[in-house]
C-alpha cells in the first residue's frame, strides 16, 4: 500500500485525537494508530478501549488497505518534518516506510485485525446542536467533575434531555453546577453520563463556532460527529445522585459583587490560607465585603476589603477559594450573584445576567469557620 499525505495536515489531524491514546503494557497496540485508505480518502483511528475517535482526510493513493502505526514515533517525527508532501509505503508485513524531500524513516507497523473494533451506532437516538453549544456546556461543567473513581456516577457530566431542552449537571460532593441550554432539543427525555476524559478531548477537537454537530447515544454508548470528526465513548453505567435535594429552595441573604474584583481579591488572599483547605473567610457587613484568610502553622494572613452590594443580616462563611475561583470562571456577567443563607448551609452562584437561551446555577458547600 502507498500514500502521499501533507505532513502538517497529517500532524494537526492526529493531534486531535493523540489524546486517547495511554501508554498499555496489556495491549500494546492500544498505542498505535489504525490507518485505514480507501478511494483517495485516509481514515485515522485512536482507542483505549473506552473512547474512540476517528477523523478522515484527502489524500493521494492508488490502491486501499490498512496499518496499525506506532503513535509516539509518528507525532515526534512529524512534528520535527516542515510542511511537504510525505509518502508512505506499507509492505505485507506491515514494514512502514515514510519518505520526504529529504529523508527515509523506516518503523515497523502491526496487524490492523488485532486493532480493537469501534462500537456500533444501533437503536440510536440522534439530535443536533451547535458545536459552540456543546462546548459551552462543557466548559462550564467538567471543572466540577469528581476524581473519586470510588464514586463513578460523580467522574462524568449528566445530561438530561427533552423536547424542551438540554441540561448538564456536574458535582463533586463540595460543589455542583447546572448548566440549561433551551436551544437544544432531543426528540425523547431520556438521561446519562459521559465521561470526562471524552468531554475533554471533544472541547479539543470541535470548533468554537456555530457549526452543526450530530449527537446519538443508545444505552451503552455516546456518538458525536463533526464534519470529517467522530467521537464514541461508553457511558458510565451507574445512578447520578438526586442533585435536586441539596439545592436550598430559599437562600434570603443576597450578594452582589464584580466578578473580576472578588476573582482577584481571592487569588491573593487564597495565598495566605492553609494549603490543605484553600479556606477563606466572606464576612459581610453593610456594604462591605471582608476576605480573610490564615494558615496558623506559618503564621500566614491575607486580609482584603471590597465594595459590594447586599441584602440580608451580616454574616460571616467560609469556602474553598480554589472553588469559589473555578466557578467564578464560568460565569460570564460582569457582576456575580452569591445567595446564602447561614453558615453551615449552601451558597448559590449564579450571574447577573444570563444569555435568552442559557441558565447556569452553582453550588458551593461551606467550610466550617475556624475558631
Amino acid at each position: 500500500m502507498k500514500f502521499i499525505v501533507s505532513s502538517s495536515a497529517l500532524l494537526k489531524q492526529l493531534q486531535h485525537i493523540s489524546g486517547v491514546i495511554n501508554a498499555n503494557t496489556v495491549l500494546p497496540i492500544l498505542e498505535d494508530f489504525l490507518f485505514e485508505v480507501e478511494k483517495n480518502k485516509l481514515s485515522v483511528v485512536a482507542t483505549d478501549l473506552e473512547t474512540v475517535m476517528r477523523i478522515q482526510m484527502d489524500i493521494e493513493a492508488k490502491d486501499s488497505g490498512k496499518v496499525c502505526i506506532p503513535a509516539k514515533i509518528l507525532l515526534d517525527s512529524l512534528k520535527n518534518i516542515p510542511d511537504q508532501p510525505l509518502t508512505f509505503n506499507i509492505d505485507k508485513n506491515f514494514g512502514i516506510e515514510l519518505t520526504s524531500d529529504n529523508g527515509k524513516y523506516k518503523v515497523m507497523g502491526e496487524n490492523p485485525d488485532n486493532f480493537p473494533k469501534e462500537p456500533s451506532a444501533d437503536d440510536t437516538t440522534t439530535f443536533k446542536a451547535t458545536s459552540l453549544a456543546l462546548i459551552t456546556a462543557i466548559n462550564k461543567t467538567l471543572f466540577a467533575v469528581s476524581n473519586d473513581d470510588l464514586r463513578p456516577a460523580m467522574t462524568g457530566v449528566f445530561f438530561e434531555l427533552d423536547k424542551k431542552g438540554m441540561q448538564c449537571v456536574a458535582t463533586d460532593a463540595h460543589r455542583l453546577v447546572k448548566y440549561k441550554r433551551v436551544d437544544v432539543s432531543c426528540p425523547k427525555s431520556d438521561n446519562f453520563i459521559v465521561p470526562k476524559k471524552p468531554l475533554t478531548l471533544l472541547k479539543s477537537a470541535l470548533p468554537a463556532n456555530d457549526d452543526e454537530i450530530s449527537i446519538s447515544y443508545n444505552s451503552n454508548h455516546f456518538f458525536v460527529k463533526h464534519g470529517t470528526t467522530q467521537m464514541s465513548c461508553r457511558l458510565i453505567d451507574a445512578r447520578f445522585p438526586d442533585y435536586k435535594v441539596v439545592i436550598p429552595s430559599d437562600n434570603p441573604y443576597k450578594l452582589v459583587v464584580n466578578k473580576n474584583d472578588f476573582q482577584g481579591a481571592l487569588r491573593r488572599v487564597a495565598i495566605f490560607s492553609n494549603k490543605s483547605t484553600n479556606q477563606v473567610v466572606l464576612s459581610i457587613a453593610g456594604s462591605e465585603l471582608e476576605l480573610t484568610a490564615q494558615d496558623i502553622d506559618f503564621s500566614f494572613e491575607g486580609d482584603e476589603r471590597m465594595k459590594c452590594r447586599y441584602d440580608g443580616e451580616d454574616l460571616a462563611i467560609a469556602f474553598n477559594a480554589k472553588f469559589l475561583i473555578e466557578m467564578l470562571s464560568a460565569a460570564d456577567s460582569d457582576d456575580i450573584k452569591i445567595e446564602l443563607s447561614t453558615p453551615t448551609k449552601a451558597g448559590i452562584i449564579k450571574p447577573t445576567e444570563q444569555e435568552d437561551n442559557e441558565e447556569l446555577m452553582m453550588l458551593v458547600m461551606p467550610l466550617m469557620l475556624n475558631q
